[in-house]
């Protein structure tokens, strides 16, 4: 069992060390930032990375790694890459309490996702699709906005 448990581990840091960012992409990014947002409701909260290109591309966008965390992007008017990151502390709602604990048993364990990238915290990596291969591209200094925070209506 230890011998397994040590396999997994090591395979998994050789997963990261393997990554090979793409220094030549089919695409320039004219500016990268992020910025804070806050919902209507207390507790929720998160943050926007919007990644703007120079021109028009039919790349496939897939997902951004920014802050220990992964979002699947929306690629919108062909120029425009949005990332949203949810980072509210609301519990799910889907968790069976129950005094019989055979009715828990359809509760989900608790998964621990490792991130594969060591990135500052002003970098990110975007994923994308050609010729039927994932390419990674690390994008450095994204910039943070001010954020203007949400006004309820009453």
């Amino acid at each position: 069992m230890k011998t397994l448990t040590l396999l997994v581990v090591l395979f998994s840091f050789s997963q990261c060390g393997s990554t090979k960012f793409e220094n030549k992409i089919p695409f320039t990014i004219h500016s990268a930032h992020y910025k804070n947002w806050t919902g209507g409701q207390p507790g929720v909260h998160g943050f926007n990375v919007q990644i703007q290109l120079k021109e028009k591309s039919n790349i496939n966008f897939d997902s951004l790694y920014f802050r220990n965390k992964v979002a699947k992007v929306e690629f919108k008017n062909a120029t425009l890459i949005i990332a949203n990151y949810n980072t509210s502390n609301k519990k799910p709602s889907d968790v069976i309490l129950h005094l019989d604990p055979k009715k828990e048993v359809q509760n989900k364990l608790p998964t621990q996702e490792t991130f594969p990238f060591e990135l500052s915290e002003n970098e990110a990596v975007l994923t994308y699709q050609a010729n039927g291969k994932t390419n990674y591209y690390k994008i450095k200094e994204i910039k943070k906005r001010e954020s203007k925070p949400y006004i309820q209506m009453q």
